[in-house]
């Protein structure tokens, strides 16, 4: 098994190299909740077309990109951010990163244009797991539970590049499999 650590709220879920599910190939999870009753997390790395003004009309000018959570009830927004001092009532999953907060804080951030892109995160969808489910996928090497990250690499990393960011910053135990291509049957 290439995993040594137990998910809970503020960890990542990296997919492993050739995980061939479209929704996470190659996906970083930023894990917001983890209970009895299932386990429930945000694709950071995979942006959509759309804009936050395309999906809430009362946000007009928001032109903040909105991230593909998950395939999850898909008609749900969550945001994560680092400004807790503009966005009250958020839960901190890890150091200077929070999930949700108070609605009219976020709406007000978005209209008057006080918060940058750097700040936060929007996402249409989760993705979750039934209780057991996550633990099943662990141990069948489908993914990697990581703490070794920060801030910046959620908030300003080039979504292409984060995946691999990620598992090199896991340490050389793990650096060789940000090296493996996508499809090994193209090498």
């Amino acid at each position: 098994m290439i995993n040594h650590s137990e998910p809970a709220a503020g960890k990542l879920l990296i997919s492993e190299p050739f995980l061939n599910d479209p929704h996470f190939t190659r996906s970083v999870i930023l894990l917001v909740d983890t209970t009895p009753e299932g386990t429930l997390g945000m694709i950071i790395n995979q942006p959509t077309a759309l804009l936050v003004s395309d999906l809430l009309q009362d946000l007009a000018g928001a032109d903040f990109p909105v991230y593909s959570g998950g395939p999850v009830n898909t008609e749900l927004i969550h945001f994560i951010h680092r400004c807790p001092e503009k966005i009250g009532e958020g839960q901190e999953l890890a150091k200077g990163i929070f999930w949700g907060g108070n609605y009219e804080d976020f709406k007000r951030c978005m209209l008057e244009h006080t918060v940058s892109k750097d700040e936060i995160r929007v996402f249409i969808g989760y993705a979750g797991w039934d209780p057991g489910q996550l633990q099943e996928e662990l141990s069948s090497n489908t993914w990697i539970v990581s703490d070794q990250y920060d801030s910046d690499m959620v908030f300003n990393a080039d979504e292409e590049q984060l995946w691999r960011d990620v598992v090199v910053n896991m340490g050389p135990r793990y650096a060789h499999i940000s090296q493996f291509p996508k499809n090994p049957n193209l090498n």
